[in-house]
């Protein structure tokens, strides 16, 4: 069989098999290690020869799972997750969202503010967005309907805010992006800054706007003035404040690598814990199990997807593909919009972690031909899967926000509130696109 037959049959094969909603890491390892059988055994104009296909197979399977597992900057995948799930046992983010429910409570949307607020500073700290979502969505949610708030403004604002995880530094994504187009860790952390706190300030703006035009959506809690208890709370900030210096101060700085960060934030972290009677052997067991299942989960995807790249070199899928565009005369523009309604289309249907695996291969190449910054192409892609996050009808972010939300808050209100602040999405990502300075100027003038 022809190496470009193959690769499209496998290739077509991953998307029925995703589409049946088969998990992504058995469907990207299971149609690679087929895949490199049939690569083997079925040499282009020979005969079908399966007992010279299964050593070679086996072979690269086992080099490339093996390279892959022993890769330096996959070690701060574990310690940033770790270090979520410590933050929530230990109540950091939980003490970080009442001192902004106490200092906003009464500016129009105050509470929403507050959860986006806080989903920022939480997102600094873990760098995931599911995580971020399931946490706030636990604190802030129900908050906000005790209040009397609109669920849409509710659900939405806490299901649009968790998506910073993917953007603001540290975030899992621009550590599985480094791996698999071999960038910088750091240069991609400091590339999300600015763009992630756009995002943000969007959607404070986006609250804002839409309770001065819907004051029944975000009343105005009635309480008594809080006085010294605003210094009290905003004194028990100190230690979400100290792991956001750590780890973005440190990284900007040069004072820790990525991984260094993660390893020191998350010792202070439980020292924390510990040091306020939060934590316990019992409470820390429960989070390394829950930062264990997390972990494996995110490798599986990754070493499948691993494999089904060293399935594409071997067919040259890749370089044929580029070929055929550059053949086609198409500008950078037209190749850029095409790429931006291709992630918008596939963030519809699969998760961020897997839409990224299975695109990079095919897309990067295309990217360099036309001489474009992988740092900003980057930006680029994660801001497209955070949008993917919370679009119809997948949408991990909305689900995550319904299981911590009564049954009177159905998923078509929950995507109803997040409506408006994909209009600022889709603001801020043509701003990243059309002016790359919003992503290249701080890793520029880091230390």
């Amino acid at each position: 069989m022809e190496p470009l037959q193959l690769a499209a049959v496998v290739f077509a094969a991953a998307l029925v098999l995703l589409a049946l909603r088969v998990p992504i890491a058995y469907t990207l390892g299971g149609v690679a290690s087929v895949g490199l059988f049939l690569f083997f055994s079925w040499r282009p104009g020979g005969d079908f020869e399966p007992e010279h296909g299964v050593i070679p197979a086996l072979s690269l399977i086992g080099s490339t799972s093996f390279e892959f597992v022993h890769n330096y900057p996959l070690s701060m995948i574990p310690l940033f997750i770790g270090l979520g799930h410590v933050a929530y046992h230990a109540r950091i983010t939980t003490d970080l969202y009442y001192a902004l429910r106490v200092w906003l409570a009464r500016l129009p949307g105050g509470l929403a503010i507050s959860s986006v607020v806080g989903c920022g500073v939480f997102s600094a700290i873990t760098g995931s967005s599911v995580a971020c979502a399931a946490a706030m969505g636990r604190i802030a949610v129900p908050e906000m309907l005790r209040f009397g708030y609109d669920p849409k403004l509710a659900t939405g604002a806490v299901a649009s805010g968790g998506t910073l995880g993917s953007l603001i530094p540290p975030s899992l994504l621009f550590v599985i992006y480094a791996i698999f187009t071999e960038q910088s860790v750091k240069d991609l952390f400091l590339a999300g800054i600015l763009p992630g706190l756009l995002s943000l300030s969007g959607y404070v703006i986006t609250i804002t706007v839409w309770a001065r035009l819907r004051p029944t959506a975000a009343p105005v809690p009635e309480i008594a003035d809080l006085g010294k208890e605003r210094l009290l709370v905003l004194g028990r900030t100190w230690p979400a404040m100290m792991l956001l210096v750590v780890v973005i101060g440190g990284i900007y700085m040069g004072i820790f690598t990525p991984t260094e960060a993660a390893a020191v934030s998350l010792f202070l972290a439980v020292l924390i814990g510990f040091a306020r009677g939060r934590l316990n052997p019992g409470v820390v067991w429960t989070a390394l199990v829950e930062t264990t299942r997390q972990t494996t989960s995110i490798f599986l995807i990754a070493l499948a997807a691993k494999l089904f790249v060293s399935f594409s070199s071997l067919t040259r899928i890749a370089p044929q593909l580029l070929d055929w565009v550059q053949g086609t005369g198409a500008s950078m523009v037209l190749v850029m919009a095409m790429i931006v309604v291709f992630y918008l289309l596939l963030g519809m249907f699969l998760d961020s972690i897997g839409i990224l695996v299975l695109t990079l291969p095919f897309v990067v190449p295309l990217v360099e031909s036309y001489g474009l910054d992988l740092i900003w192409f980057g930006v680029v892609v994660i801001k497209l899967l955070e949008i993917g996050l919370i679009t119809p009808p997948v949408g991990l972010n909305v689900f995550v926000i319904k299981l911590a939300s009564p049954p009177s808050v159905t998923v078509e209100i929950i995507f109803a509130g997040v409506a408006w602040f994909l209009i600022l999405d889709v603001l801020v990502l043509a701003l990243v696109l059309l002016v790359p300075a919003v992503s290249l100027t701080i890793p520029g003038a880091a230390w």
